[in-house]
């Protein structure tokens, strides 16, 4: 592997005979990122895009792994009060998760709203709503859409993201965005009830 030599073109620049170990230090540094130079080595016929080439490619997903890990080890650690949870907003497309959640919540006391659209969803958002579980993959668009208006409507109410289209980089984007939780499907009865316990006064 280290026998390898590669032409790095970045912009108008192109640097001759890299080494495998000297280019996956820039990868690894964040000096080469994916999208933003082209490669070329003997065996290919013309330049391709680093991180499509199975030897580099693995380098690219360590140096988004380490990305993530900073990220999330300088996120301040955001204390939510506990509040009083009562009625409750689900915007998700599955009527049968809808008909299930809401069985499951009004049995403990919750009062439902359902939507099954981002429209609809903004449509039901109404100032006594204290917590909105939000699927991101709705009909007419992402369930991050709706955040922006979620916190502009209802400041004071809690958002958990559920989700089968999670992902680290997902849950980041979210908690930048004001989310107080992620919860990736399939679901479980246990699993939801202990997440609104926590906020639960």
């Amino acid at each position: 592997m280290n026998d390898l030599k590669y032409d790095v073109r970045r912009g108008a620049d192109t640097y001759r005979l890299i080494y495998h170990a000297r280019l996956r230090s820039w990868i690894l540094k964040g000096i080469i990122k994916q999208g933003e130079a082209l490669v070329w080595r003997s065996g290919l016929s013309g330049w391709r895009k680093p991180e499509e080439l199975e030897e580099l490619r693995p380098y690219f997903e360590q140096r988004e792994r380490e990305h993530l890990k900073r990220e999330k080890a300088v996120r301040r650690l955001v204390v939510f009060p506990k509040k009083r949870i009562k009625n409750i907003l689900i915007i998700d497309d599955e009527e049968d998760l809808c008909w299930l959640l809401s069985n499951i919540l009004r049995a403990k006391g919750y009062n439902i709203s359902i939507a099954n659209t981002l429209s609809d969803g903004i449509a039901c958002l109404k100032e006594d709503i204290d917590l909105v579980l939000l699927d991101l993959k709705l009909p007419d668009g992402n369930g991050m859409d709706i955040l922006p208006r979620i916190r502009k409507t209802i400041p004071q109410a809690l958002v958990i993201i559920i989700s089968a289209y999670g992902g680290e980089g997902k849950k980041v984007e979210a908690e930048k965005k004001g989310v107080n939780d992620f919860i990736d499907k399939p679901l479980s009865e246990e699993k939801i009830l202990k997440t609104i316990k926590q906020f639960q006064e």
